[in-house]
């Protein structure tokens, strides 16, 4: 402990009357240092103006160049953009008159191809209904032609039937004939 009291004695900062205050606000020294502020002052200002500011507009040039250019590239993209946009819609606008186009002509050869499938059927059909009524006819003809035959033995049956004799053919005609008439 004894140490540590030698030390904050030794350490002590000694007040003494010779108050100096802030160095730079003392009047004895204005001059050197006004001296100092102007050939500072010459000294930065021809460094900047000679070296610095030339090299910084040939910077800010050449960025303005660039920019420039960028934007001449941009407005010259832009355009060939909207010219292959163009373009497409055209193209585009083409492809669906072609798609239109072609897709009627289908439809139309679709339709002449089932009209004549249609007609060469519905041909068809007539020719076999013609075929059908002409057999149907032959067939009711050939009918018709055994009717007087089958009449005459029906009447002939039925007569033997109730009489117990058979009757005359003849007699059988006869009686078909003024019926039918």
């Amino acid at each position: 402990m004894a140490q540590a009291q030698t030390t904050n004695a030794t350490t002590e900062a000694h007040g003494g009357a010779h108050d100096v205050g802030f160095p730079p606000f003392a009047t004895e020294t204005f001059g050197g240092q006004l001296l100092w502020l102007a050939i500072t002052f010459v000294v930065l200002y021809t460094l900047l103006s000679r070296l610095v500011l030339p090299r910084l507009s040939g910077i800010i040039e050449n960025r303005r160049a660039m920019i420039a250019s960028d934007l001449d590239d941009a407005a010259a993209m832009k355009s060939r953009a909207e010219e292959a946009g163009s373009a497409y819609e055209k193209s585009l606008a083409e492809a669906k008159g072609r798609a239109q186009a072609l897709a009627q002509e289908t439809r139309a050869k679709l339709s002449a191809e089932s009209d004549a499938k249609r007609k060469a059927l519905e041909a068809d059909l007539n020719q076999r209904l013609a075929e059908a009524e002409a057999t149907i006819s032959s067939k009711k003809a050939e009918a018709m032609s055994h009717v007087d035959a089958i009449a005459r033995d029906t009447a002939s049956a039925i007569i033997e039937r109730l009489t117990g004799k058979a009757p005359a053919p003849q007699k059988v005609e006869a009686a078909l004939n003024q019926i039918k008439a």
